[in-house]
């Protein structure tokens, strides 16, 4: 009779012995490590900056279409949406095999963008294609913006980058739709009052952008929810002072989303000055807007540190996120500055 015990030595006897066995697996374990970090590493590396017109003449060209009024705009947007989705290691944020589902940096980074082409969707569904508030959405539009608000970590029924993808197709056709004279329907309307509704939305991300980083030493932060109205009230109340300090464990996601997002939105503000020229000329805002993409241009400046340094004060060590929140600071200063100007000058 053989057992499985007998099968097992008469096997081990003949191939292997218990040691050779077991340093043989070692090594196999040690070369998929490896060969998964160097992948997760490969995949990390985040997308260098495009030349913005450079690439909307290459679309205009490939489709045979005319420049008009918001396709700069548009062709940004969705080369923003399709480096999502074609970087290295392609859609990171809802993948759960390694080494993606280790991976936290790109994931967030993915995230930051996504956020920018959300907002830029929203606003051109809302008001850059109508001319006032009764005037009917872009069917376009309304798809674009609905398939962008996919849950960004679903991998199936539907997936993610399914979605995605039709959004894309859905802002392609809307450009298609715009660059036709003959379709007097998708319109573009490049007003200073569309592009302060927008700058209003891009004030609000950095804002809340610049709280997160800033919150990586912690600090007491009092409550002025209600400041400046003295009619105001809130539904719940909230202690007049509080201790606010982002997780060590998110402190490389909040800096890692906010890489994302100000790479997205440098693009998209050199894509706003292309179409809102006039606007911002008239207005004396264009060179505004020059210093605002200046202001956040350092943000996409290499790391050399392997981690993301959390410093105090004016301490040895670094800190990475409040060098990001100066510089977001200081940029969203300045869009307050523009949109005030816009809506004044």
């Amino acid at each position: 009779m053989f057992s499985l015990e007998n099968i097992k030595q008469w096997f081990s006897a003949r191939f292997f012995t218990s040691g050779a066995l077991t340093k043989g697996i070692g090594i196999l374990f040690g070369v998929l490590v490896l060969g998964l970090t160097l992948l997760a590493m490969y995949w990390d590396k985040e997308p260098e900056l495009f030349d913005i017109n450079t690439y909307h003449q290459a679309v205009l060209t490939k489709e045979q279409l005319e420049p008009v009024t918001g396709s700069t705009t548009l062709t940004t947007t969705i080369r923003l949406a399709r480096v999502l989705l074609k970087k290295r290691g392609g859609y990171l944020s809802n993948d759960i095999t390694p080494p993606s589902v280790m991976m936290d940096n790109m994931p967030n980074w993915e995230f930051g963008v996504l956020v920018q082409i959300r907002d830029m969707a929203r606003t051109l569904r809302n008001n850059l294609s109508r001319s006032q508030s009764q005037s009917s959405e872009d069917p376009d539009l309304v798809k674009a913006e609905n398939h962008f608000y996919m849950d960004n970590s679903a991998w199936m029924l539907p997936d993610t980058e399914g979605e995605y993808s039709d959004g894309i197709k859905a802002l392609e056709s809307y450009l298609s739709r715009l660059a036709n004279s003959s379709d007097q329907k998708a319109q573009f309307y490049a007003r200073a009052d569309n592009l302060t509704v927008w700058l209003s939305e891009v004030e609000t991300r950095l804002g809340s952008l610049s709280q997160r980083l800033s919150a990586s030493v912690g600090k007491r932060q009092l409550d002025i929810s209600l400041a400046g109205d003295a009619a105001a009230i809130q539904s719940t109340r909230t202690n007049k002072e509080s201790m606010v300090k982002t997780p060590w464990l998110e402190l490389d996601d909040v800096f890692y989303e906010a890489r994302g997002s100000t790479w997205a939105l440098i693009h998209l503000l050199k894509a706003v000055e292309v179409d809102f020229q006039d606007v911002l000329e008239k207005k004396n805002a264009l060179i505004s807007l020059r210093q605002i993409i200046r202001e956040l241009e350092p943000t996409q400046d290499t790391v050399w540190s392997p981690m993301i340094l959390n410093g105090e004060g004016f301490r040895i060590i670094a800190n990475h996120s409040l060098v990001m929140g100066s510089y977001i600071s200081r940029a969203n200063a300045a869009i307050i500055d523009l949109r005030r100007l816009l809506e004044d000058g």
